[in-house]
């Protein structure tokens, strides 16, 4: 199973995450659906000290269903400071400990105007 690299700004996977996180200094995990899910791969912040995004290291099916938004993240942390030592609670700084990634549910397309009439006759006439 080959690897392929796909680079993401760390904005648009933490979302509002972003301004707690810390530098991950390790390489995340990340997982399918939640974290006893399958292991897809994992995530790094390699590209140097000021770079601002995330490698994930993942297949290249999953790459490109990660880079055509098919999936949404959600992640597992522990806080690395305690509530006393924040300045607030809500700016308590974080540590990844996983990134999970879900598939986002389809939608169904909608029908053309002419079949959605020929359905609506057919229904009336079953109901008489």
């Amino acid at each position: 199973m080959s690897y392929s690299p796909l680079t993401l700004a760390r904005r648009h996977v933490l979302g509002e995450l972003y301004a707690a996180c810390e530098n991950a200094t390790k390489d995340v995990p990340v997982y399918l659906n939640d974290a006893n899910g399958e292991k897809l791969g994992h995530a790094a912040e390699s590209l140097g000290r000021y770079a601002d995004a995330f490698t994930f290291h993942l297949t290249e099916e999953n790459c490109r269903k990660l880079a055509g938004g098919q999936f949404t993240y959600s992640f597992d942390y522990h806080f690395s400071e305690s509530a006393a030592a924040a300045a607030t609670s809500k700016r308590r700084r974080v540590r990844l400990i996983s990134i999970i990634l879900t598939m986002r549910k389809g939608y169904q397309k909608p029908m053309p105007k002419s079949a959605r009439k020929v359905v609506a006759e057919s229904e009336s006439t079953d109901a008489a």
